[in-house]
């Protein structure tokens, strides 16, 4: 694992303490709309202003951006309000342009974090420039994907990197736009603990109303902050209307939010640790005695000449764990995976077997 030598993503007038927030619209469409959301975001206390300025849309014929001309609305923000200001960037071209405009953050798509020769261009375009980079997790469920990303803008000598969990795509109907699948990002900060990571409520929930429960789950996990789409008249916005929010109602979301500091462990969570290491090593105990007797079941299957896989038992073992483990307030399918995870360890022992 390549160890990343961060910074900080600090910003001079911008309080350190959780949740750093950055908000505004999905899209910039019009000055006056920019200004007024800006306005009403920084009465709010919000100093960090986002406005899309390029939309990679996935059809064509619907908003795209107002392109560059945007970015001179931006710098109105900057200037006139004092607000830092952040936008994506998806090319090459981009870069160049947001970087001339003076943009504060930059942050990269997750269309454009998929695809390792977008990322390589934007890389080779941020050499030599000293910007916090955000990068939102690929469409697709690919941690090293997200890694690699992360890994070139480091590569081009940047060390003020962030993460942006957006979720990620799903064929199937839930409740969420983008299914938030949060091992992903909790993987990620365990390989990466110094790497800032921040929650895109917004295109998680993918409608206003959830915004709030993601948001606070997002600190419960200790999150470093919020990126959350806020406009002046959501339903009347050219893009992603129902997920966003006003800027008094983000207002709400915030103070409403409990944020608990990671340092306030007290003895007796240390004890509950303990006990939990102790556990963990009985169950390793458990597993390796386990694995030693399908080990001989697997001389045995041998010796009289019978398949490895046994599907009736297989799915005998299944059906009864999960059950037993249903009266005992274990989730059956949390059960079911850890069987699942464990029978395919133990047919893969036997066929190394059947191979000697």
């Amino acid at each position: 694992m390549k160890k990343l030598e961060l910074q900080h993503i600090t910003l001079p007038d911008v309080d350190d303490k959780r949740p750093l927030i950055i908000a505004g619209p999905c899209s910039a469409e019009t000055e006056e709309q920019v200004l007024n959301t800006a306005k009403q975001l920084v009465s709010g206390g919000i100093k960090i202003f986002r406005a899309g300025i390029w939309k990679p849309r996935t059809k064509p014929g619907g908003f795209e951006g107002v392109g560059s001309e945007g970015l001179r609305w931006l710098k109105r923000v900057k200037r006139e309000l004092g607000m830092y200001v952040a936008t994506e960037v998806a090319t090459r071209d981009h870069v160049f342009e947001a970087l001339k405009a003076g943009i504060d953050i930059l942050w990269i798509g997750a269309r454009t974090s998929a695809n390792p020769f977008a990322m390589q261009e934007i890389a080779d375009a941020l050499k030599g420039a000293d910007i916090p980079v955000l990068i939102k997790n690929p469409v697709n469920p690919d941690l090293e994907l997200w890694i690699g990303a992360v890994e070139r803008i480091y590569g081009a000598g940047l060390r003020r990197i962030g993460v942006i969990h957006r979720g990620f795509s799903s064929y199937d109907k839930n409740m969420y736009r983008n299914l938030p699948l949060w091992h992903i990002p909790i993987e990620l900060r365990r390989r990466y603990p110094n790497l800032p990571i921040l929650c895109d409520p917004s295109h998680i929930g993918g409608k206003r109303e959830l915004i709030a429960p993601i948001s606070q789950q997002a600190m419960d996990l200790n999150y470093d902050g919020l990126i959350v789409e806020s406009h002046c008249d959501p339903d009347r916005a050219l893009s992603d209307a129902a997920q966003q929010i006003t800027p008094d109602v983000l207002d709400y979301v915030i103070n409403m939010l409990s944020v608990r500091e990671e340092k306030q462990t007290t003895e007796n969570i240390a004890e509950l640790r303990r006990q939990i290491d102790s556990i963990d090593e009985n169950l390793l105990e458990l597993l390796a005695k386990r694995m030693r007797v399908s080990h001989e079941i697997g001389i045995y299957k041998k010796e009289h000449n019978m398949p490895i896989l046994q599907t009736p038992r297989y799915e005998e073992i299944l059906d009864k764990r999960s059950k037993a483990g249903e009266t005992l307030d274990l989730n059956p399918e949390f059960v079911k995976k850890i069987l699942s995870a464990i029978h395919e360890e133990s047919v893969r022992l036997q066929m190394i077997e059947y191979n000697k």
